[in-house]
């Protein structure tokens, strides 16, 4: 038998991985929200991966008390996700992955474009979702993670931001609204420079943002996350000193 994978969070998009890893013949381990967590590590000390589909809200709660037997093979797919949020645990070299594509209740999985992932079994997801004809590749190094990473978060964050205003589809924001798409963009880039403290290319990632939207130019612009993502977007501006007047002027007119 190949080696498990423990599944923590068993939701729509997990559920997603587990199909595909499941058809590639490992056994998946899911551990729901009121499972005990260390009881399960005892008796599968040794997953091939531990792959934490909970959202965003959930992760920290989940990392900082994920059993020591887990740390060394951890895997992550969360929006708004950056290294700083597996290095505040001491977490080294975890599998990621930065999902582009869409998974509701009642409906199938919906392609934008590839799923980049990077790490010891990314090899692993690219294949299980390969299974299911879900597009995804391999990312060559951490510097290249580190660009997926933020450009899936300029586009989560630009489009639901900007969608507090305009609502409407992502085709609709970029060809009538840019103006106020790509000053969204370079603020929220303003703020991911801040979080990962390096110097991000921004004509790069407004041309990587570019191609999500062209990925799927009917999907709409605002979930129900967008004002919890423009909140955290505001808290880390303040905490940055950063003037995001724009965001700023949405929050006060919207939140």
């Amino acid at each position: 038998m190949k080696a498990p994978v423990i599944l923590v969070g068993v939701g729509e998009m997990g559920s997603v991985f587990a199909r595909g890893i499941l058809k590639l013949g490992h056994p998946v381990i899911p551990v729901t929200r009121d499972m005990d967590m260390q009881a399960v590590a005892r008796d599968y000390p040794k997953p091939l991966l531990v792959l934490v589909s909970v959202g965003e809200s959930d992760l920290h709660p989940v990392l900082e008390k994920l059993p020591t037997q887990w740390h060394s093979c951890l895997g992550l797919l969360q929006n708004e996700l950056l290294p700083r949020d597996w290095q505040t645990y001491s977490y080294k070299d975890p599998t990621i992955i930065s999902v582009w594509f869409e998974k509701k209740k009642g409906q199938d999985f919906k392609v934008l474009i590839p799923s980049p992932a990077y790490g010891p079994q990314a090899k692993l997801l690219a294949d299980a979702l390969a299974t299911l004809d879900i597009p995804a590749n391999v990312v060559a190094d951490e510097n290249e993670l580190l660009y997926e990473l933020v450009r899936k978060n300029v586009y989560i964050l630009t489009t639901n931001i900007s969608g507090l205003i305009t609502a409407g589809t992502v085709e609709s924001l970029w060809k009538d609204h840019r103006e106020l798409a790509t000053t969204v963009a370079n603020e929220v880039i303003d703020i991911q420079e801040w979080l990962t403290q390096t110097s991000c290319d921004r004509e790069k990632l407004i041309n990587g943002f570019a191609e999500g939207i062209e990925g799927d130019l009917q999907h709409m612009c605002m979930g129900r996350s967008a004002p919890g993502r423009l909140t955290r977007a505001i808290g880390f501006a303040d905490k940055a000193g950063l003037k995001v007047v724009k965001l700023r002027d949405i929050f006060s007119e919207k939140i």
